[in-house]
């Protein structure tokens, strides 16, 4: 859920041969899967791959005991913190029908925050100053949206609100209790009635109470499990998804999240207006937790630049099990999704993830 760091040798190389020319000419690599299969091979990731809407690369393997191949991109996994820009969204959605203001507090909203000059526009930005609750959960024994607030508010603020930049998935947990309280159903049913329906996204999907598998095809996860720390690297396949929920709840596939972006940022989603503040009130990031140099954090979406010049728009998310970048570029450079299947938001992992995009989305305009 997280979207920040925690507590290869082999290349395609392919050869050309014809009747009129006995020399092999070696190709170079292509760059996409030059970084995943880096992934696999120096950085201990089980299985990676990236899916541009043309092609799917893949490196490694689906599960470590049979060693089934890869699974292509219609596969499920879990969004992690892209989960926040679905939030994001669905909270400007509101705005736009006049149900909420940017500026309102969130107290209004949420009673445990009544004494706090938190607004919507500083969770939605990470400039509340809120501390992080998923550090602080006993997650053998999970608990509600309520009691995990409760956990953060007995933390001392992190900085005042609007004073900085810090990154919380409680102000996310924060956002989905405003959007119960504005829209009148559970957060859930307002994204899937006002993002996952209208754009199709029929693979994408936000787990029940206790539902700790994922549905369909899907490889398995591998990392420390938040309940087990001490086994070390296990299969984490199986987590409890439900409790992720407006912070780095969902369920989809690189099919459908790519889906996601281009309808997003194409405006499908929102008014011209609305798209134009969230990509554009935004906040200097790069250098800090997984940003690059250049990168901006505007309302739950992120910008990153480009090798090749300009940017790209996405979020990103990480979990003991899986690690996924991506998002749309400008200057008609597609849309690409890439994704690990273990934590990899650190070193040279971290590197070889988001080369994988840039080199995706770069390749695009050439």
């Amino acid at each position: 859920m997280q979207r920040r760091r925690p507590a290869v040798a082999v290349l395609l190389a392919a050869t050309l041969t014809g009747a009129f020319a006995p020399v092999a000419v070696a190709q170079q690599p292509n760059p996409v899967q030059r970084q995943l299969d880096l992934l696999v091979e120096g950085g201990g990731v089980p299985g990676a791959l990236a899916y541009d809407g043309r092609a799917t690369r893949t490196a490694g393997v689906s599960d470590l005991v049979p060693g089934r191949p890869m699974t292509d991109a219609r596969g499920r996994f879990r969004l992690a913190s892209n989960t926040k820009a679905f939030t994001a969204a669905a909270v400007l959605k509101l705005v736009a029908d006049g149900r909420i203001r940017l500026d309102d507090r969130a107290g209004t909203y949420v009673p445990q925050l009544s004494e706090r000059a938190i607004t919507v526009r500083q969770l939605l930005k990470q400039t509340s100053g809120l501390p992080e609750y998923a550090a602080l959960v006993d997650w053998n024994r999970p608990g509600t949206t309520e009691d995990y607030l409760a956990l953060a508010l007995k933390e001392k603020p992190v900085f005042e609100p609007g004073a900085d930049w810090g990154y919380s998935n409680t102000n996310y947990l924060v956002l989905g209790m405003v959007i119960d309280r504005t829209s009148g159903v559970d957060f859930r049913t307002y994204i899937e009635r006002t993002i996952l329906r209208p754009l199709h996204l029929e693979d994408t999907y936000w787990p029940a109470p206790g539902e700790l598998t994922l549905r369909g095809p899907h490889a398995r996860n591998y990392g420390v499990h938040p309940a087990r720390p001490e086994a070390g690297r296990v299969d984490v396949t199986e987590l409890p998804g439900y409790e992720f929920g407006a912070s780095g709840g969902l369920v989809s596939t690189p099919e459908d999240l790519n889906t996601f972006w281009d309808g997003l940022f194409g405006g499908r989603l929102l008014p011209d207006w609305a798209l134009r503040l969230m990509t554009h009130d935004t906040t200097a990031v790069g250098g800090r937790d997984v940003y690059p140099a250049g990168s901006r954090y505007g309302y739950g979406v992120a910008s990153i630049p480009l090798s090749c010049g300009g940017v790209y728009w996405g979020h990103g998310g990480d979990l003991p099990g899986d690690s996924v970048g991506g998002g749309r570029a400008t200057g008609h450079r597609g849309t690409v999704t890439v994704y690990t299947t273990t934590w990899a938001a650190a070193g040279e992992n971290l590197r070889h993830l988001q080369g994988a995009v840039d080199a995706a989305l770069c390749a695009r305009g050439r």
